[in-house]
């Protein structure tokens, strides 16, 4: 009979710290590290790695509750002891693998994917942790242990992820905002969903700052990716591209990193497929941050030696504006141990390689442009052999950045070129014009 599966907190630095899923808590107590989530591997080994692959694609969409969801379709490997009934999903998950064929011809590649993270419930990856975190404390409540609120910092993606799972689960959410640094989609959305929406007159790191002294007294549970339930979600992905790729590896993920809970999360998903057999090689991992908050890049040029938080600059990739990254120890371990680069994107790098993307069909936010902006560098400087199958990670939906993309058309942008802008032609309703004009466009796109 199979052992029955368990996880717990522990400290992710080593010490022989340990705690139970429902204590409130999201960092050692003996030496202040972060905690991640430890699985009982002996058990999960019970059942082989065709068992768990078969599972696992039989759950795909199914409707029996809470299965479906590309999360806890994977319970046992996210959080196996809560209750079905307290999870909070939105059947987030499954979402699609974008062949970039016409953007990867461009480059020489033929096996370029995009995974479409932001094809989710609010419109970002964020919904794959959240749900985890969210039902956690559902079941907490459930048990009897006092939680009056939910909060976050967060520049955008996080808090409209936050305040719908809490919404969907009658939970009071709060959420710190940092003024005038993100876009009105991503204001509205914990609007709307009945958030207590805190606007704060500083960066991210400052609202980070302040919602964990506010989360102190543990009546407010705290939802920022330092806490390790987030990541537990996250890690899903990884295993999700295996399921879309029939369960073969590719050769490189490039993910665009701000908070850098993401990169932890995927080299995670990874390292726990590879214990249980589910892969027999580990692909590079590429972590991209914009110029203007590239803390990271800057270490990992001095080869990890140490680390220096930074005040970033202003990024049109505002949820990676981020200076002083809570997860960059799990981070810099993650990369150690997948070989991983750091590459930047300056800010007309990453609104052209977006651009250049959407002229074949997607329609990227400004953080997958960063991180399709580090490939294009990458692939010509051949640290990315052109034939390799490599995977970008895209993170939020284009909707929630309207305004970056009417800027970059428009070319209003300051400091940008906007090569490949695209304004609309303003006529009259003179059919002669308009057939001018269009032989004159089609002759055009003929040679581009």
């Amino acid at each position: 009979m199979s052992r029955e599966f368990r996880a717990h907190f522990r400290c992710s630095a080593g010490c022989d710290e340990t705690y139970p899923l429902d204590e409130v808590v999201y960092r050692c107590k003996k030496c202040g590290e972060l905690l991640e989530v430890s699985h009982d591997m002996e058990a999960l080994r019970s059942r082989s790695a065709s068992e768990w692959k078969g599972l696992f694609d039989s759950r795909v969409g199914a409707t029996q509750w809470p299965y479906g969801s590309g999360v806890w379709g994977k319970k046992e490997f996210v959080c196996p002891g809560i209750d079905d009934e307290a999870i909070v999903s939105m059947y987030e998950g499954n979402t699609n693998l974008f062949w970039a064929k016409r953007f990867g011809q461009m480059l020489g590649m033929k096996d370029l994917w995009v995974k479409m993270c932001g094809n989710s419930h609010t419109g970002s990856f964020k919904d794959l942790g959240m749900t985890v975190l969210v039902s956690m404390v559902n079941e907490m409540i459930r048990r009897g242990v006092r939680l009056d609120a939910v909060a976050c910092a967060s520049t955008g993606d996080t808090s409209a992820a936050l305040a719908a799972y809490c919404a969907y689960a009658g939970i009071p959410s709060i959420v710190f905002l940092p003024s005038n640094k993100i876009s009105v989609a991503q204001l509205v959305q914990p609007m709307a969903n009945n958030a207590i929406v805190l606007s704060l007159d500083t960066d991210f790191d400052g609202c980070m700052r302040v919602v964990q002294e506010v989360t102190k007294n543990n009546t407010i549970y705290l939802a920022n990716s330092m806490n390790s339930l987030r990541i537990e979600g996250q890690k899903s992905i990884s295993i999700e591209i295996l399921q879309q790729f029939d369960w073969e590896v590719p050769d490189v993920v490039v993910i665009p990193g701000g908070n850098l809970g993401n990169v932890s999360a995927l080299a995670r998903g990874f390292t726990m497929m590879h214990e249980l057999g589910m892969m027999d090689r580990r692909p590079r991992i590429v972590l991209a941050q914009a110029e203007r908050a590239n803390p990271l890049y800057r270490s990992f040029l001095k080869g990890f030696s140490d680390f220096e938080p930074i005040v970033p600059g202003k990024t049109l990739a505002s949820a990676i504006q981020i200076g002083d990254p809570v997860s960059v120890r799990k981070a810099i371990a993650a990369l150690k141990e997948y070989d991983g680069i750091v590459e930047q994107a300056s800010e007309e790098e990453l609104a052209d390689a977006a651009a250049l993307a959407d002229r074949t069909g997607l329609y990227a936010c400004p953080h997958t442009g960063v991180a399709l902006a580090a490939l294009i560098k990458l692939v010509e400087r051949g640290e990315i052999p052109r034939d390799a199958r490599t995977i970008v990670i895209s993170t939020a939906h284009g909707l929630k950045f309207s305004e970056f993309k009417i800027g970059y058309h428009q070319g209003s942008i300051g400091g940008i070129r906007s090569t490949y802008a695209n304004k609309p032609i303003e006529l009259p309703p003179d059919i002669d014009r308009v057939n001018e004009t269009l032989a004159r466009e089609l002759s055009a796109r003929k040679r581009a």
